[in-house]
């Protein structure tokens, strides 16, 4: 009798199950990993937090959990909007799969100069990229959260002594016809708030950002209308969310408003 042969290991995930139960999802959550991440210039390093999931049809006992850290480790292109398909590829076929999700979670920085100092400073923006695959195709989402300041109109109408500003967050997601870089995404929340912000900012500076707040005072719901009206004029973008919350300085709670549109079911 013929000894077994010791590098042969049985594929249990891929056995058939008698349950006839298909999974929407299975695959790999919140797992940490180096990137590189495209950029205006070029691209730049980061630490992403990814979830990748397929579909799993009835009669398959389960999924290759290995096969996905194989393609996210493959994966060589600069992640972007663009290249979240070539990896959403990759997972199809390495997984054998007709769906699947691809979601990326990431740090990203871009170098900016203080308004009047010019002292630069590295800024902090979060940023997803996801992407879903099905029997209509692939989309693809870019989204970014962008901090900023927002300064009350209510408050400075009828106040006497200046108006509470608070920190806010811009969030915008798109899916575009054609590539738009995150530095572009960033400035079209930034030049929607009441002003921007800074990493760095030396007195000079302070004092600017406190009086540029102070003179466009806006509004969640100013905010995410002049965001729609430029995504609205932008042909690269074919839908988007855009999302305002402003976390209130003289309320324990947060301002909110959202604005969503699909160009392609535009009537």
């Amino acid at each position: 009798m013929n000894a077994p042969d010791p590098m042969f290991l049985p594929d249990v995930q891929a056995s058939h199950d008698l349950r006839n139960v298909a999974i929407a999802r299975v695959g790999v959550r919140s797992l940490t990993h180096p990137v590189q991440v495209a950029t205006a210039g070029g691209s730049q390093p980061s630490v992403a937090s990814v979830d990748m999931f397929v579909g799993l049809p009835a009669q398959m006992k389960g999924t290759h959990m290995s096969r996905f850290i194989e393609v996210l480790s493959g994966h060589a292109e600069p992640l972007s909007a663009a290249s979240m398909r070539t990896l959403m590829a990759s997972m199809l076929s390495r997984l054998e799969a007709t769906r699947g999700e691809i979601e990326v979670r990431l740090p990203y920085f871009i170098m900016k100069s203080a308004p009047v100092s010019g002292v630069r400073s590295l800024m902090d923006y979060q940023v997803t990229l996801r992407a879903e695959a099905g029997a209509s195709g692939v989309r693809v989402l870019q989204k970014v959260t962008v901090p900023v300041t927002s300064l009350c109109p209510c408050s400075k109408k009828i106040s006497d002594y200046g108006a509470h500003n608070q920190r806010a967050h811009i969030v915008i997601g798109v899916e575009l016809a054609a590539p738009m870089t995150i530095e572009e995404q960033v400035r079209i929340a930034e030049a929607a708030a009441s002003s921007e912000m800074w990493a760095l900012l030396k007195r000079p500076d302070e004092k600017y950002v406190t009086e540029r707040a102070y003179d466009n005072p806006k509004f969640v719901e100013d905010v995410v209308r002049d965001v729609a009206l430029a995504l609205n004029a932008d042909d690269r973008v074919l839908a988007y969310t855009v999302e305002s919350e402003n976390f209130e300085a003289i309320h324990n709670h947060s301002a909110y408003a959202m604005v969503e549109f699909d160009k392609r079911t535009a009537g």
